[in-house]
């Protein structure tokens, strides 16, 4: 529940987000890179008082979500051109910001060089996130916001995606609990019993997508969104005493910590805490070694990872965000300038 101390951090946060995703709408251009934008956005949260809640994530036509740049900016796997933005790619930016702890999480998506091949998409998803948004008040049964926020996009001909799902916020916890469904789900579903509670910040972000199946997949490798999060589950002090890690490994595991808290991270921010253990290895050796360590936080529930998402038929995605307090009257949208 949000109280009254907490709450201009919550709208602070969510003002440093739109307004960070508003300046990067206008960088995403033909010829610009994914990593270009990225680091943009991260340093846009930075110089406008805000913290990155997560790493600026891109998502281009038939990618979902869950994808950021490491730091060799290596393309997700099967993706076959060069990272750089092309007239008439469907581009999702999503951003979160925190400040103490406190997110402001949303996305939007957008047409590369305004070629207009996807303006019913975009419009279709933009509908179902205020449709959804509309039906926050105190009470109301989960199922009835899934089948608002399908709606749009099913009047508009397009598929809302079944198996990602928007989720409740709390300070220092991005996905803390409450799923929140985006397509009609039935009073019976049993992931999403219950009702939208008064005090509670949710993140509203339904897709929707061109294929048939209204499925996304894993691609890549289990690490693929080159994105990782301290568990919280694990003492890196204990996984010492226990010999699960040696000294340097401890002391790099209280680094991500102390950096991090419990949310996400990106490879590239972390990658160089090697270069001063290791100030005289290549990269190839300094790579090795961060792949080993990553692995060991990994198998000792330290870590979790995160796979790159895409859609499954490779139809073409669609999505829009805001984050949302539940008051008594009803829905105040946070992320707004």
């Amino acid at each position: 529940m949000v109280d009254e101390s907490s709450l201009k951090y919550w709208r602070d946060a969510g003002h440093v987000a739109r307004r960070a995703i508003e300046a990067m709408r206008d960088e995403i251009t033909p010829g610009k890179s994914w990593d270009e934008v990225i680091k943009s956005a991260e340093r846009f949260i930075k110089r406008n008082g805000g913290n990155a809640a997560f790493p600026c994530t891109l998502a281009v036509n038939e990618l979902a979500a869950h994808y950021t740049t490491d730091h060799s900016a290596i393309a997700p796997e099967g993706w076959e051109r060069e990272m750089i933005f092309e007239k008439g790619d469907l581009v999702k930016l999503d951003i979160g910001v925190h400040i103490n702890g406190h997110i402001g999480d949303n996305a939007l998506t957008i047409e590369v060089g305004n070629s207009a091949n996807h303006t019913e998409q975009i419009k279709a998803a933009k509908e179902s996130r205020d449709a959804a948004v509309e039906m926050l008040h105190p009470g109301t049964p989960w199922y009835k916001v899934g089948a608002a926020a399908a709606q749009p996009s099913l009047d508009a001909g397009f598929q809302p995606i079944r198996n990602l799902c928007g989720h409740q916020l709390k300070p220092w916890e991005l996905h803390a609990g409450i799923s929140v469904p985006s397509y009609a789900c039935g009073p019976d579903n049993p992931g999403f019993k219950g009702t939208v509670e008064e005090g509670c910040v949710y993140a509203i972000e339904p897709f929707n997508t061109t294929g048939s199946s209204g499925l996304i997949k894993n691609i890549g490798t289990h690490n693929s969104s080159n994105i990782y999060r301290v568990t919280g589950k694990v003492s890196w002090r204990k996984a010492l005493a226990r010999k699960q890690l040696k000294p340097l490994g401890a002391q790099l595991a209280r680094t991500l910590e102390d950096r991090y808290a419990t949310l996400p991270f990106a490879e590239r921010w972390a990658f160089p805490m090697l270069e001063k253990p290791f100030p005289d290895t290549d990269e190839v050796s300094r790579q090795s070694k961060w792949n080993a360590l990553v692995k060991k936080l990994i198998s000792i529930r330290f870590l979790e990872t995160y796979h790159a998402l895409a859609c499954h038929d490779s139809g073409l995605i669609g999505q829009f965000e805001h984050t949302v307090l539940i008051t008594e009257g009803g829905p105040e949208i946070l992320t707004v300038e």
